[in-house]
């Protein structure tokens, strides 16, 4: 549906009109204390000077008309009593609303400079204001602040602790009782009641420096230990891939404050991970691929648990793809609860085809090249299965502790291993909650394993091709509730993500065998990422999901009977809420990300007895800025596009939007399955500045295929990616060029990664029809090319898809040289989207003899393309490039011919 329109773009009312004279008395005696000449040469204009209600003379309008010329003579004439009556009751009438505009217009606070009101992200305008800058958006200027606040269980059981690092007039290493942390008169009583005494604080580093064989090391990584008589410190970090890295490790203690390194023998041994045992008695560690335990028990020795790790062999960690699709971080190892069983991954590379990326000014790898070959480029090989190719193999493997053997537990109907992704695991008590999928993530195991008896059995099998055809998402939110028949609980149970009804939502499974869960949540909305806490005593499960509205996000909590579903946040008002709970839940972060403003506080859950409530930080700076910027005019909506699709939009309009002009239009999308750009998060970003500096509309929408709006948005791109989404997107753009307000012949569509791949597939589905422009940043152009675990969950394999990878492929290059133009990027060594997508576009594009496009590679550059300064070019060239399309400077360059003059380069 069409925006609505303000009334006051219609008429101006009374008091809209009181507002123009207070604002500019109020601009005058604010240039009053610039002298006129000084005004003239900054670029100050009077504004009388265009005030079109303002005499020609320069006497004073308002004073001039009611009071007359001080210097003439006045005659008495006798007025006709008529008359006098008719103009009595007309300046009656006109006294009494003026002086209800005044009392409307003060009490409105409409008198007030823009840079006095707060930032509203629903106005329809903006006041007067500075525009939005690139250079700002460099300098993180519109960040908004968030402390990072890392939880940490007491030794002793307390909840509520913090650890606080590097926080100026404290001790370097600090764990503090969060309400003296952050606390004020609140934290003051509860410590005079002695059913909430503040827990003391406690030192673990008092320097931010430490000293080991007459050298200084800086942390750079810590994590201290579960009893704080230790901290694990790591220095020297050497990044590996996006969540890895190497570094050398020391283990410091808390009471001599000393340190020693964490391999006795060998002080400067890069090890690639390390982790506490939760009986602070040992520490793992992966060095060389094989996996070691360090004893801090007895002589201190070290034990190693594998012997054959190598290039192809890794324990303990992910390998690339594991790292970058299924764990999003750098570990693969589990201790159990009593330190008695270490849980790792075993990942075979030996069948997985390399990727090699160059590096032409750079060496990564810090070696400098032989004598006579500094001229070559220097080539990484990553192991990196596209889709179709041979996947890492991994297997789950044990080590007991107390008798130094290593074992696997078998359940007879594993997935194959090349058809296994594990994705999940969690400790149950002395058991093991595994989750496997196969390779194309359309049917899910279960998997318990009774670790001291070393057997296991599938505990639930479901298959959601079955279901919807879709497929299932990795998720490591599954949380353990141990048995507690006192409470109610008289059997082990956890709390897992579940599909229900077409939604995501929230299940209580107990015993742990069981199939069939207490469902917490339904209805036609979605958890995200739930859940975020369980509190075991009050039998509370804690979670945020879009109960209220798709791009919005609250907290609440649910019984595990699944009775009281209650919000913990204020639901009466619009917001977007992250949420961080200590480690007994008895307190929670809870981030308002927006639409205003973004705050955080720290607040007591209903599982505590004292009430707590403290805001941590306000970013009262940002939201001083807000208010001394024209930031853009945000509408949402959604847009019917047929056939029972609907979907979600932003539309950003600059500050003083008119609905009488045309304007032109730039679609920013990502696209990605299960993404979602459209929320009510307060974000300043390149839209923004698009929106506010350029005075361009900017729209997002979110097409099928995108997150939050049930699996009947989401599933129906499986196995044809690009084809759906692109539809939607040349649906809504005709849409919005229907709009009286939108200028039809200068629409362009962006986006980065996914974003950049569904660029060019809009682009080349709708062939210039609707689109003009389109500017792609390292986009996918080839499922194929691209890795198998996140290619296949959506694709299935090329084996058994090859029509689907066909048609979506950007292959049609003559469809996209009907654009008017379009700019494709991408980093030379990007190690995610590989550069090979868009040389194969490139070459696609020759062979059709197709020219209407710019190309700018950046040497060097990863995905996030940052080398040399390159993120900077990046939206440089986007800015310049969409200023360029819109102002149809692209047009005079499509077919060039001599003007036949003569150009003198030397006038």
């Amino acid at each position: 549906m069409a925006p609505e329109r303000s009334p006051s773009a219609d008429s101006l009312s009374s008091v809209s009109t009181t507002s123009i004279v207070f604002d500019r008395i109020q601009e005058e005696m604010e240039k009053g204390k610039v002298p006129r000449k000084a005004r003239a040469r900054l670029g100050y204009t009077d504004v009388y000077t265009e005030d079109p209600l303002k005499d020609e003379a320069d006497d004073d309008a308002e004073t001039e008309a009611f009071l007359g010329s001080t210097g003439a003579a006045l005659q008495r004439r006798p007025m006709d009593r008529k008359l006098r009556r008719i103009l009595l009751i007309g300046a009656v009438v006109f006294a009494a609303a003026w002086i209800a505009s005044l009392v409307v217009f003060v009490s409105t606070g409409s008198y007030k400079h823009a840079s006095d009101v707060e930032h509203d992200p629903d106005a329809d305008s903006r006041g007067s204001g500075k525009p939005v800058t690139l250079e700002q958006l460099y300098d993180r200027y519109w960040s908004a602040k968030h402390k990072s606040i890392s939880w940490i269980a007491g030794p002793d059981g307390e909840d509520g602790l913090l650890l606080e690092r590097g926080v100026p007039g404290k001790d370097y290493l600090v764990v503090q009782d969060v309400r003296s942390a952050v606390g004020n008169e609140t934290a003051t009583a509860a410590a005079d009641d002695a059913d909430t005494q503040l827990a003391k604080s406690r030192t673990l580093m008092k320097d931010a420096n430490f000293e080991y064989a007459g050298q200084t090391y800086t942390p750079q990584w810590l994590q201290p230990s579960p009893d704080q008589k230790r901290v694990l410190i790591g220095v020297s970090q050497e990044s590996v891939w996006r969540h890895s890295f190497t570094a050398i490790y020391f283990i410091f203690d808390v009471e001599t404050q000393t340190a020693e390194p964490l391999v006795p023998l060998d002080a400067r041994a890069r090890v690639q991970l390390a982790g506490w045992s939760p009986r602070s008695d040992s520490i793992s560690f992966t060095r060389e691929n094989n996996l070691y335990i360090r004893r801090l028990t007895g002589d201190g020795d070290i034990v190693q648990i594998t012997e054959d790790g190598g290039p192809e062999y890794f324990y303990g960690i992910p390998d690339w793809v594991y790292e970058e699709e299924v764990f999003g971080g750098n570990s693969a190892t589990w201790w159990s609860e009593d330190g008695k069983y270490l849980a790792f991954l075993r990942t075979n590379e030996t069948g997985v085809p390399e990727y090699p990326v160059q590096f032409f000014i750079s060496r990564p790898s810090g070696h400098a090249p032989p004598s006579g070959e500094e001229s070559y480029p220097e080539v990484q090989q990553i192991k990196y299965p596209k889709a179709g190719a041979h996947n890492p193999v991994v297997d789950l493997q044990f080590y007991d502790v107390s008798k130094g053997d290593v074992f696997s537990v078998t359940t007879g109907d594993e997935f194959p291993d090349d058809d296994r992704i594990i994705n999940s695991l969690i400790w149950a008590g002395g058991k093991v909650l595994v989750k496997q999928t196969n390779r194309i993530s359309d049917i899910l195991k279960v998997i318990l394993i009774d670790v001291g008896e070393r057997h296991g059995k599938t505990v639930n099998s479901i298959d959601v091709g079955e279901i919807d055809g879709g497929w299932f998402e990795i998720s490591h939110s599954m949380t353990y509730v141990p048995a507690d028949p006192e409470n109610g609980r008289p059997e082990d149970g956890y709390v897992d993500t579940v599909i229900y009804d077409g939604y995501e939502h929230i299940g209580y499974f107990t015993p742990l065998n069981n199939s069939e869960p207490i469902m917490l949540t339904s209805g036609e909305w979605e958890v995200d990422e739930a859940p975020s806490a369980v509190d075991l005593v009050n039998n509370l499960v804690y979670f945020v999901a879009t109960k209220e509205s798709s791009i919005q996000r609250h907290v609440y909590s649910v019984k595990l009977d699944g009775s009281d579903l209650q919000p913990f946040t204020n639901i009466s008002a619009e917001a977007y809420y992250q949420a961080s709970f200590s480690s007994g839940s008895g307190f929670a972060v809870l981030s308002y990300r927006g639409p205003k403003i973004p705050h955080q506080r720290v607040v007591s859950t209903p599982s505590n007895s004292i009430s707590y409530d403290v805001v941590v930080e306000d970013n009262a700076e940002l939201a001083d800025r807000a208010k001394r910027h024209e930031l853009p005019v945000l509408k949402y909506g959604t847009i019917d596009l047929g056939d029972g699709v609907t979907v979600n939009y932003l539309e950003r309009r600059p500050a003083h939007f008119d609905p009488k002009k045309k304007y032109p239009v730039l679609f920013q999308q990502y696209s990605g399955p299960g993404s979602q750009q459209v929320t009510k998060a307060f974000a300043v970003d390149f839209q923004s500045y698009v929106a506010s500096n350029l005075s361009y509309l900017v729209i997002t929408v979110d097409p099928r295929g995108t997150g939050y709006l049930g699996r009947k948005h989401r599933v129906p791109v499986r196995s044809k990616l690009g084809l759906l989404e692109a539809q939607d997107h040349i649906a809504a753009a005709r849409h919005f060029a229907s709009l009286d307000y939108v200028d039809e012949t200068r629409l362009a569509i962006w986006g980065w990664s996914y974003g950049g791949f569904t660029t060019l597939k809009t682009l080349e589905q709708d062939a210039g029809r609707t689109f003009s422009y389109g500017m792609a940043v390292a986009p996918v152009t080839d499922w194929r090319f691209y890795d198998s675990i996140y290619t296949e969950r959506y694709m299935r394999t090329p084996q058994d898809n090859d029509e689907g990878y066909s048609l979506s492929k950007i292959s049609n290059a003559t469809a996209l040289g009907e654009n008017k133009r379009f700019l494709l990027m991408h980093g030379v060594a990007d190690d995610n989207v590989h550069f090979q997508n868009s040389l194969t576009l490139l070459d696609n594009l020759d062979l059709a003899g197709v020219e209407n496009y710019d190309v700018h590679v950046f040497p060097d550059s990863d995905h996030g393309i940052y080398f040399h300064g390159a993120n900077r070019i990046v939206y440089d060239k986007l800015n310049n490039w969409l200023i360029n399309a819109f102002n149809g400077e692209w047009l005079k360059i499509s077919h060039p011919k001599p003007n036949g003059k003569k150009i003198n380069l030397f006038s």
